[in-house]
């Protein structure tokens, strides 16, 4: 039999060769782009096959009657059958992109995944009469010619994930006059297994499996379509609009009750300002029958329009409840049933009709959207670093964020002045507070109209001498940026001309080149060229659903309704960058999709409450996007809605607020803010700043580790804040935790999220060598549920054995000083590594490989630390410094404080170093 290699492949003897054992095999062999450490590189494709008329010809002699023709196609193969058309093809070298539909045409270009380039290896074989094997380096997929379904499997062949064949349907429909399709695909998922991802959700659920989710951008939830899996691969959901996961489709008929309609007068943000609302709680009930006892999955839809409250209950029993001034429309639940009728009662503040579906619970992930092009998927395989760093490979590195980013963010709502926000400044710095990021928050442009770029000059006399001042005292300055611009207002009147808005709304039309570019010209004259370092992106996702039945540049609004925050960060991120070539930039914004990491954006968790369920249920929030592959995230430390007046001298507040700190001291940002409140920590008495100050204190001592933690995310794919599941996916007690993760390789963060707590029930993930805690260094074997000392002092923290975290020197602003000298506490029990990076924190000049990397060994069984060379420089290093090395025992080299008397200082100029403990 022949095999057939593609162009520029040639055989290890330079010579097309004969295989005699394979039947209808066509080769084309060559090198993936990897991901550089240094700079993004698109990946690269080459053609698997090259005689399109041969490979046609000899899987038609071969073929049944019934069976697809099979084509080969740039990276993969294409099946035509009566049912539609199949496309399969390599993307990297452990990813396989699948597109079918009735009639499959080319994906129009879009800025979720980045163009496939050049040559890469790929397979394509015909493994037998049924089978066509499309193979990568590091994944397969087998197309079963009379199903067309796939089953994609790993390196060495173990099956990581099966389509379900009728579950892929793909339905022509219309949207706004134009063809569309609805479609939906479905998956094999044992009972074994742990999914995670979809964004940012205020459901309290991290474990994805089954649960019913609609991925939809709303206040307080981000929908990132990309699950990651604990059996070792992921799945991107190629699609711009709603997308349900899992749906429940049994409906459970409400009849609203006689229960009188209660109304309550509320203050609530809107996308135009502070508004009194008048809120009406309602009252729905209804039964429904289970045919078996089990599990069962239900979703609740209250309308388009978020509420305020909404719980349910089931034969009398809480199921699921949320309290806030804004809940999302939407949410999934499962729960434990007997067999037979049950009584369920709805009960909602605003939104619209509810309506309740319900079905059983499944062994399989549906993934279903009503307009698309496509039914559209990428599947990688690897842990779930692997597939995290591959999604970056195709939708774009992260950027790293300006060093000062991992400083402290201070918010209010707001500064009403010049005035008032320079005194707020001064006064950190008067008391000694840390401080790298203040932000100024909406309406600073007062009567100019809402949402204009621009200063009151009323209230803002002077911007540039203002943010001259801040500058001098090291402190950056943001502000606050939106989406939604007033029809009247100058920049309003200029879009509304040349008609850039969105029709009959307020929303910029970032599709529109136009737009986005005199959107960006009106910041960097009004703002940018003031001094404005960063910006704060407001609802950056239009409210309630408002490009539905709309047309946008780029098409129907249902085709990219979750797109639309992807357009605002570009359009901001690019005109910096244009600018200001190499000013790192930083981007708060309150939606993201998938994509969005490259252009320096930061998401947090929206107007959520202060509650202790709210500050549990952001754990699980920032987890959740975070295994998205979204790894820049934080929250309003202390909830944005707060007690109001009482707050300051609220006991069961001010325990509320430490907690809240301590949470967001272990975030990628570190960030108070609350609705109207002055959130300065010493408005809240003595102990509060106390507290804070001592977090803060923390937060700047640890900025070696966090930092260099943070580059691995942009050079290397790597994740900061990380579930359970990317460290111990063979450990199923830790697959089941949703309220802890590891900050960084070494941090296991437990949030406490009770009041009067003394103790908090914390899992030790097995791991060798154990854990440590790290306020007394007391060491315990991981496997085992433990009771940790939960003072209101201390946020439970427990260190990995093995670990190598570097603490600088005790800061009031990042830059301050060089970190210098570094303790470098060293936890015994297990062999470590750990990688300390450093550049110039502030520009562009990393992606051009411009920074200094010295690597960390411990190697435990023979007790030795080794601080090996370091590789490339920087404007600024510090040649020669001194390390402090610190063996961490109980009661040594624990909490916050320098370490009095360490075990060895070193002085290290850039040559290896090794400290051995047995010597000392």
């Amino acid at each position: 039999m022949t095999r057939l290699r593609g162009r520029g492949a040639p055989s290890e003897d330079g010579r097309a060769r004969r295989d005699t054992k394979t039947a209808h095999r066509w080769r084309c062999r060559g090198v993936f782009a990897a991901l550089r450490r240094r700079a993004e590189r698109p990946p690269r494709l080459g053609w698997c096959g090259v005689a399109i008329a041969v490979l046609t010809a000899a899987a038609a002699a071969i073929a049944q009657d019934s069976a697809p023709a099979v084509t080969a196609i740039n990276g993969g193969v294409r099946l035509q059958a009566a049912a539609g058309t199949l496309e399969v093809t390599v993307v990297a070298d452990s990813a396989i992109r699948v597109r079918f539909a009735p009639r499959l045409v080319a994906p129009e270009p879009d800025l979720v995944l980045r163009p496939v380039t050049a040559a890469a290896g790929c397979q394509v074989d015909q493994t037998d009469l049924r089978t066509i094997r499309v193979k990568a380096a590091r994944i397969e997929a087998d197309i079963d010619r009379t199903s067309g379904a796939l089953t994609f499997r790993d390196a060495q062949g173990a099956v990581l994930l099966q389509e379900l064949p009728e579950r892929r349907q793909a339905t022509k429909s219309a949207i706004q006059g134009r063809p569309t399709l609805a479609v939906q695909d479905g998956f094999v998922s044992p009972p074994d297994e742990h999914l995670f991802g979809t964004g940012q959700f205020q459901d309290g659920q991290l474990d994805v499996r089954d649960l019913p989710r609609r991925l939809t951008q709303v206040n307080t939830q981000i929908a990132i379509p990309l699950l990651v899996s604990s059996k070792g691969y992921g799945l991107l959901w190629h699609n711009d609009g709603l997308t349900e996961l899992n749906p429940a489709d049994e409906p459970i008929a409400l009849t609203r009750t006689h229960l009188a309609d209660r109304e309550e007068n509320v203050d609530v943000t809107t996308t135009s300002g502070t508004k009194r609302e008048t809120r009406r709680a309602t009252e729905f009930a209804g039964e429904f029958t289970t045919p078996v006892a089990g599990r069962y999955a239900f979703f609740l839809d209250v309308g388009r329009k978020m509420g305020r409250r909404w719980d349910v209950t089931i034969d009398g029993t809480p199921a699921i409840a949320i309290d806030n001034r804004w809940v999302p429309p939407t949410v999934g639940w499962h729960g434990e049933l007997a067999a037979g009728r049950h009584q369920v009662v709805v009960r909602a503040e605003q939104g619209d009709r509810p309506t309740l579906r319900f079905r059983p619970a499944a062994d399989e992930t549906v993934l279903r959207s009503p307009v698309a092009d496509a039914v559209d998927y990428v599947v990688f395989a690897g842990n779930p670093d692997a597939v995290i760093a591959t999604y970056r490979q195709l939708t774009g590195a992260a950027r790293l964020l300006p060093r000062w980013a991992f400083g402290y963010v201070h918010c209010r709502e707001r500064f009403k002045s010049q005035a008032e926000l320079l005194q707020t400044a001064r006064e950190f710095r008067r008391r000694g507070l840390p401080l790298d990021l203040i932000v100024q928050d909406w309406q600073y442009w007062g009567r100019l109209g809402w949402g204009q770029p621009q200063f009151d000059p009323a209230l803002y006399p002077d911007p540039a001498g203002m943010i001259r001042e801040l500058h001098a005292a090291r402190i950056r300055f943001m502000i606050s940026v939106w989406s939604k611009i007033d029809h009247r207002t100058p920049l309003g009147r200029e879009l509304a001309a040349q008609a850039y808005f969105i029709p009959n709304t307020d929303w910029v039309d970032y599709f529109n080149p136009a737009a986005a570019a005199l959107y960006w010209e009106t910041l960097r004259r009004n703002l940018f060229s003031s001094g404005v370092d960063a910006w704060w992106m407001d609802a950056t996702e239009p409210e309630n659903d408002d490009l539905v039945g709309r047309s946008t540049f780029a098409g129907p609004g249902e085709l990219r309704r979750d797109l639309y925050p992807l357009y605002a960060t570009r359009t901001v991120y690019e005109g910096q960058r244009q600018a200001a070539p190499d000013q790192r930039v930083l981007i708060l914004t309150r939606s993201a999709f998938a994509g969005e990491q490259r252009y320096g954006a930061v998401a947090w968790s929206g107007d959520v409450g202060n509650d202790w369920d709210t500050l549990r249920r952001q754990v699980t929030a920032g987890l959740g996007y975070s295994v998205a592959g979204m790894p820049w995230w934080t929250v309003d430390g202390g909830g944005f809605f707060r007690p109001e007046q009482n707050q300051y001298t609220d006991a069961a507040y001010r325990e509320r607020f430490i907690r809240w700190f301590q949470f967001v001291t272990f975030c990628p940002l570190q960030r108070v803010h609350g609705y109207q409140t002055d959130t300065e920590f010493w408005r809240f008495g003595d102990q509060v700043e106390g507290e804070a100050r001592r977090y803060l204190t923390l937060r700047y001592r640890l900025l070696p580790y966090i930092y260099s933690a943070a580059a691995r995310v942009s050079l290397a794919g790597s994740t900061l804040m990380r579930p359970l599941v990317m460290d111990f996916a063979g450990d199923e007690r830790a697959l089941e935790e949703k309220d802890e993760y590891l900050f960084g390789p070494a941090l296991l963060v437990s949030p406490v999220f009770a009041p009067a707590a003394e103790k908090w029930a914390v899992y030790l993930p097995r791991s060798p060598g154990g854990w440590y805690d790290f306020w007394t260094g007391r060491r315990r074997a991981g496997g085992q549920r433990i009771a940790a000392p939960a003072p209101l002092t201390e946020i439970p923290l427990q260190v990995r054995a093995g670990s190598i975290v570097p603490l600088g020197p005790v800061l009031q602003y990042t830059d301050q000083k060089p970190a210098d000298p570094i303790e470098l506490r060293v936890y015994p029990g297990a062999d470590g590594d750990f990688t300390l990076y450093e550049d110039d924190g502030v520009t562009y000049a990393y992606e051009r490989g411009v920074g200094a990397m010295i690597p960390l060994h411990w190697d435990d069984r023979r007790q030795v630390l080794t601080i090996g060379s370091r590789t490339g420089a920087f404007p600024g290093m510090l040649t020669t410094r001194t390390f402090q090395v610190v063996w961490v025992r109980s009661g040594h080299g624990v909490g916050v404080a320098e370490t009095e008397m360490p075990d060895a200082s070193i002085q290290y100029s850039g040559h290896p170093v090794t400290v051995n403990r047995a010597r000392r």
